[in-house]
């Protein structure tokens, strides 16, 4: 019986690990290079495939507005430099897709041939493919901390609009020192975190925490915290 490879990923709460590479925009030191912003690390299968193209057109869409929240973007697959270049440029001059034509990828698109990093970082899962990277999704802080981890199989294209919201929710609970509930947008009540204490939890039925504007029960209590209250702090941090 064969024996089955062990992939081995980084966790929520790890440092990212740490690889020097070739991208399409110069060489990088990752994570040192981005010690003051947010990044999403993230992976596709191969380059000229036609999901990673339509993820690769979102994404460079979107950027300035990643940019806008301090979060810079990186992506990465095993094929070769020569190849991204010639992919990014096919999308460029050819790929026209939900409205979005002339798309220019700017962020850096690592060559990864050795499959260095990908297995660094877990992206290789043998059961899906053995020579492709999985959709990996890395959420990573200034401190060089991996903050939240989404995984996608070869034929799923990610939801960016949520790989979005995740940044801005991960930012506004460090900001403000809070939970986010299911679904939460900014402007949404935001979740206080569990009483302490039973003199915490009589305190919260009781009306009498003054940081609270709801609670349905001792451990579950809601704040309001405004769009515009958190676009503020978050945006441009």
């Amino acid at each position: 019986m064969e024996e089955q490879q062990v992939v081995s990923m980084p966790r929520i709460g790890d440092p990212a690990p740490e690889f020097k590479a070739v991208t399409t925009q110069g060489e990088i030191n990752f994570p040192s290079d981005y010690k003051d912003s947010w990044v999403i690390l993230f992976s596709h299968p191969a380059d000229f495939t036609p999901v990673c193209t339509s993820e690769f057109m979102t994404f460079a869409t979107m950027e300035d507005q990643f940019a806008e929240a301090n979060c810079k973007l990186v992506g990465l697959s095993i094929d070769g430099l020569y190849s991204h270049i010639a992919w990014l440029r096919t999308i460029k001059e050819k790929i026209e897709y939900k409205g979005m034509k002339d798309v220019e990828v700017n962020f850096p698109l690592i060559e990864d041939i050795t499959m260095n990093v990908a297995k660094k970082y877990g992206m290789i899962q043998p059961n899906e493919d053995s020579t492709k990277a999985v959709r990996a999704v890395f959420f990573i802080d200034p401190k060089g901390i991996i903050r939240a981890i989404i995984y996608y199989p070869l034929s799923l294209g990610r939801n960016f609009d949520e790989l979005y919201r995740v940044i801005i929710a991960l930012k506004t609970a460090d900001e403000f020192g809070i939970a986010t509930p299911a679904d939460w947008r900014p402007g949404n009540d935001v979740i206080i975190g569990p009483a302490g204490s039973c003199g915490t939890a009589k305190d919260r039925m009781d009306g009498n925490d003054s940081n609270i504007d709801d609670c349905q029960d001792w451990f579950f209590c809601t704040k309001k915290l405004d769009k515009d209250t958190v676009l503020n702090k978050v945006l441009k941090k």
